[in-house]
């Protein structure tokens, strides 16, 4: 394992240090690229889980935090820039991934500001070692959409394979990541203010969409497959049995079954939360009302 620095034109990024982190599993190497920003205290800044997922999703919260921290934002293995192999994406990946990724570019616990479906990878680690010195979990999910919709894991499993396949895959792939599909799910619960939707923004997004391998990690996501846990009583056992400081922000228009899980995690002793306007990509369309909600936690030092 490795790290390289890249040029400027060679990735699309948010005005950081661009590098390549080279991670073998099981024998395949991938190439996963991460961006550091600013000075002082080291933050690693995590995106969420989607069929868009990229850095750039937290590329402005990450340039608000770079004035305080050294900031590391990356692209998960399978989304992004990073290498879309056509593995059977699953929880053991990443959870190996972050272990061992925080373990080679940092030398001391570090604070961690995570998105969405990244929540359960971070609490998990946490609770195995001390990676980390204070949590930020940025409107928290733990259940993939099918999932989340009541689809069954043997109709999940269906979908996923048929996703996979290559070209019946492809196609279903396809239409389901169209211009127009990818702005009514942004409509529907990841941004609350329509005016920043607009046409450009969905271009962009749907330009990542349509990478080379993009469908495979994109699947497992959608299907449940990257679910590191299967019930909320595992999810809040893992907060439960944290020994470092928790932070959760809540989108206040987040989807009433995600909003209602959330809910169920602030209700924890010890779990500091503030809400705040938008949904589940709050990070991204309010990322300096995401920094003022959390400024405070950072800079304590309890």
């Amino acid at each position: 394992m490795s790290t390289n620095v890249l040029s400027t034109s060679a990735a699309i990024g948010f005005g950081g240090v661009v590098q390549e982190y080279l991670w073998k599993w099981e024998n395949q190497q991938l190439r996963v690229v991460y961006e550091t920003l600013g000075n002082g205290s080291p933050l690693l800044l995590l995106p969420s889980f989607s069929s868009v997922s990229t850095r750039l999703e937290v590329g402005e919260l990450a340039k608000l935090l770079a004035s305080n921290f050294q900031v590391v934002a990356l692209d998960w293995p399978g989304f992004g820039e990073s290498s879309r192999p056509s593995l059977n994406y699953r929880p053991e990946i990443y959870q190996q991934f972050l272990e061992d990724f925080v373990k080679t570019v940092f030398n001391t616990p570090v604070t961690v500001v995570a998105a969405g479906h990244a929540a359960s990878y971070v609490l998990k680690l946490a609770v195995r070692q001390a990676a980390f010195s204070k949590i930020v979990l940025l409107a928290p999910t733990w259940r993939g959409p099918l999932p989340t919709m009541g689809a069954s894991q043997q109709i999940a499993g269906i979908v996923r394979d048929l996703v996979r396949s290559p070209i019946l895959g492809q196609a279903i792939y396809k239409l389901n990541t169209t211009q127009s599909f990818l702005s009514f799910m942004y409509r529907r619960h990841v941004f609350t203010d329509a005016a920043k939707i607009t046409p450009s923004f969905i271009e962009k997004k749907w330009h990542t969409t349509q990478q080379p391998g993009a469908r495979f990690a994109s699947a497992a996501f959608v299907t449940g497959n990257l679910d590191a846990v299967h019930k909320q009583s595992d999810f809040l056992e893992l907060v439960q049995s944290l020994t470092v400081p928790l932070m959760v922000v809540i989108g206040e228009s987040s989807p009433p079954k995600s909003r209602e899980e959330m809910n169920a995690l602030v209700a924890l002793p010890g779990v500091k939360s503030v809400v705040i306007p938008g949904s589940l990509g709050l990070h991204e369309e309010y990322p300096a009302v995401v920094l003022e909600a959390v400024e405070d936690f950072l800079f304590s030092n309890k």
